[in-house]
């Protein structure tokens, strides 16, 4: 349903309405619609009304995110969303978390690559209070310098922690072996040398820069109803700079298939991380390489990975790959753990998995155990106000149609066989990029030495 707000009067033009089928685990939540919701203020939001509980939950997006950072100031959008709720207006860091505190309102934000994201949840008794609490933030952060440096402090503190961290080494060197010089190469938290460069003028610029109201996606769920919220979403929103000042980022493509590059660190278990380039979400064969990969190392107990490589031969304790999907690239990574003196084992086993898929392609009983998974799991994993929140937000990020929930179960039947072997064959058919963190190999097949004998 489209609702138009216009000034004097409530205008109602109905567009698209459909029923969400088990949005939670009561059915009394089955008959849930979303609406497409514009205030007299020209802000637009995706809305489901639901009074089933009195809570409301608001998620919210602006284009540009970490690929925004200035090139030797990496970081700069993580310490603008740890701030942006760390006082506002005339209350400072300590009365704004207080005022949120008393009322149980949460309010967060995050840098992700190519959005700055902001969360509201509150009781329906409080939205007043919390939705103006999101306006002093979104408007008149304080950033004040005592907050910037204990923030400063937690991220470097983070960071630190990082280099002897064989996860976030392995996910840090695949970016840079995948994206080169690109932005998306660059990590989202920063780095020890650029966190500490950031000062509050360049916070200042990031913020007046990026959050602005024509890259503004919102998506409401809860107990409000629409004229309410417009109003309370024009207040919020509405005096919001109408324009951001964005830096174009080029198109990259995920650098190609076979590398293997290896980082020494003196850690009992070796992390091994690999990829592919892999697709954007408004590729027409996205859904197609949404469902191999399930059928590869989607998660799940039944994957091909998880079975050569647990299972069959118990190298790992667990595997998994996923599709990510950023407005200007695509790639496909996965991960691991094993024992140090079995990584080139381990290594080999993926490889040649992932080589089979792409020469094969899955079986037409994958194909449609895959396909019967995905169709289940996604009405479970919307089983709260805030999960749905998240992704009508994400939809509107992904230029998803608002009817989409209602359709997504036709896209996934539509895949034929042929279609997730091409898209198979189109990850996968140049091999991997492999990332391998941990012991060095002579160390680790250095045998140890006995246990010294007890007098």
């Amino acid at each position: 349903m489209s609702i138009i707000f216009n000034a004097g009067r409530l205008g109602i033009a109905v567009a698209t309405a459909f029923s969400l089928v088990t949005l939670t685990v009561t059915p009394s939540f089955a008959a849930a619609k979303v609406q497409r919701l514009v205030t007299p203020g020209g802000i637009e939001a995706w809305f489901v009304q639901d009074a089933t509980v009195p809570l409301i939950a608001m998620e919210y997006a602006f284009g540009g995110g970490a690929a925004q950072d200035p090139k030797d100031k990496s970081g700069t959008a993580n310490m603008v969303a740890s701030l942006m709720d760390e006082g506002a207006g005339d209350l400072d860091s300590t009365t704004f978390r207080d005022r949120m505190e008393r009322r149980a309102i949460e309010l967060n934000f995050n840098a992700q690559r190519d959005y700055l994201r902001g969360s509201l949840r509150m009781l329906k008794e409080h939205r007043d209070e919390a939705f103006d609490l999101a306006r002093l933030a979104l408007t008149s952060p304080r950033f004040d310098a005592p907050d910037v440096e204990r923030i400063r402090a937690q991220i470097m503190s983070g960071l630190r922690r990082e280099t002897s961290n064989p996860n976030s080494l392995a996910t840090r060197k695949f970016l840079q072996v995948a994206f080169g010089d690109h932005p998306y190469s660059r990590p989202s938290n920063g780095s020890l040398t650029d966190v500490p460069t950031i000062n509050v003028d360049d916070i200042k610029a990031y913020k007046q820069r990026i959050v602005a109201k024509d890259t503004l996606k919102i998506a409401v769920v809860g107990d409000v109803d629409s004229e309410t919220l417009a109003t309370l979403l024009d207040k919020t929103f509405g005096s919001l700079p109408a324009k951001a000042t964005l830096t174009p980022i080029p198109e990259v493509t995920a650098a190609k298939p076979p590398q293997k590059e290896s980082v020494t660190l003196d850690v009992p278990q070796t992390v091994i991380t690999f990829g592919s380039p892999g697709v954007k979400r408004d590729d027409p064969n996205f859904m197609a390489a949404y469902i191999v990969n399930h059928i590869l190392g989607g998660g799940t107990l039944s994957s091909r990975l998880y079975h050569e490589v647990r299972e069959k031969r118990g190298l790992v304790y667990s595997v998994s790959g996923s599709l990510l999907w950023m407005q200007h690239s695509g790639i496909y990574i996965g991960s691991t753990a094993t024992r140090a003196d079995r990584a080139t084992e381990t290594v080999d086993t993926v490889t040649s998995e992932v080589k089979r898929m792409a020469e094969q392609g899955p079986t037409q009983r994958e194909l449609d155990e895959a396909k019967s998974y995905l169709k289940g799991s996604q009405m479970l994993a919307l089983d709260t106000s805030s999960k749905l929140a998240g992704a009508l937000l994400q939809y509107q990020l992904d230029k998803l149609p608002i009817d989409y929930i209602e359709k997504r179960n036709a896209v996934v039947d539509a895949v034929t066989l042929d279609q997730a072997k091409a898209a198979a064959k189109k990850l996968w058919a140049d091999g991997l990029l492999t990332v391998v963190v941990g012991r060095a190999p002579q160390a680790a097949a250095a045998p140890v030495a006995p246990a010294p004998k007890a007098n």
